[in-house]
């Protein structure tokens, strides 16, 4: 396999989540799962491009992503958790009624 089948991959990757962050705004689990598909798109480019380089550093560099992006999926599902607890809905359309 070359390289630009990974990058293939990649961007098909990054595309769908971009589409699933287009066309689903309502519901705030699935825009975090198409963040959480992006940082994986990204993922994929660095260690396709680490791998044909012969450079350990993008290897490295995407276990620093995925602890960021570990952390922000525990974040982001406590946050629903105590939304939900408060508002019972997760629906965007109704949180966005906290500005007070």
């Amino acid at each position: 396999m070359t390289l630009a089948h990974y990058l293939t991959v990649g961007a098909l990757l990054f595309s769908i989540a971009v589409a699933g962050i287009i066309i689903n705004r309502k519901n705030v689990i699935v825009l975090l799962m198409a963040i959480e598909l992006m940082l994986l798109a990204v993922n994929v480019n660095f260690v396709a491009f680490s791998r044909f380089l012969g450079d350990v550093n993008g290897q490295i560099f995407v276990f620093f992503i995925l602890t960021v992006a570990a952390a922000e999926a525990a974040i982001g599902l406590a946050i629903l958790v105590t939304l939900f607890r408060n508002r019972r809905t997760i629906n965007v359309a109704e949180i966005d009624t906290l500005k007070g």
